[in-house]
């Protein structure tokens, strides 16, 4: 077992990911990666070592996951970094946020009465390097909901729906849009705590 660095930062601007880390009790600071994410996505989606019956999907999610810990941690050499990601595929399609909510809309109308992936990646980095990483998928179904639900959603959600990949936030009224679910409930937020604080117990940075 290694010794880590007993600081830990999360490298990430989401509040979902920080809320989640203070609900367990792991004291941290928030440091966000400044990457061009669509540079690594391109290539990924491009190589064909690459590509699953979910399309780059889990390659870009851990692929993401590390670069972000690695970039954080190069400039935090002694503390451990979280790094994380979360890519969402239907088919072989991955998808980015919505940019605005004709797109968010749009992307409901498509997604519902079929099942689509959110790909989990998260990694641990220590002096600019990856350390571990792990990757979670989860399997979600929405329902055929009405247009007029639909717009009943989006005006009661707002623009918090353009902060999730989905357009939904699985912890409010984004319950409402699915039939059925088969995943860990934290990777669906975007940040897979069980393996992640297994990972940290092992390595003494929190309490065992």
């Amino acid at each position: 077992m290694t010794s880590l660095p007993q600081n830990i930062i999360l490298a990430s601007g989401s509040a979902v990911r920080a809320t989640l880390m203070r609900g367990a009790h792991i004291p941290f600071k928030q440091v966000p990666a400044d990457l061009d994410e669509s540079v690594l996505k391109q290539k990924l989606e491009n190589d064909p070592a690459s590509q699953t019956e979910h399309g780059a999907g889990p390659a870009i999610a851990v692929a993401l996951a590390k670069a972000k810990a690695e970039q954080v941690s190069a400039a935090n050499p002694q503390a451990l970094v979280i790094g994380a990601d979360q890519v969402m595929t239907l088919g072989t399609a991955c998808y980015d946020k919505p940019k605005d909510m004709v797109e968010a809309r749009a992307r409901l109308q498509q997604f519902r009465g079929h099942p689509h992936v959110l790909h989990a990646g998260v990694a641990l980095a220590v002096a600019g390097k990856t350390i571990w990483h792990h990757y979670q998928p989860s399997h979600l179904t929405m329902r055929t909901f009405s247009d007029a639900f639909l717009d009943a959603y989006l005006a009661q959600a707002g623009e918090a729906v353009l902060a999730s990949v989905g357009a939904y936030q699985l912890e409010g009224i984004g319950a409402q849009l699915f039939d059925k679910i088969d995943g860990d409930y934290f990777s669906i937020l975007g940040l897979p705590m069980l393996p992640l604080m297994d990972e940290l117990r092992r390595h003494g940075a929190i309490a065992t």
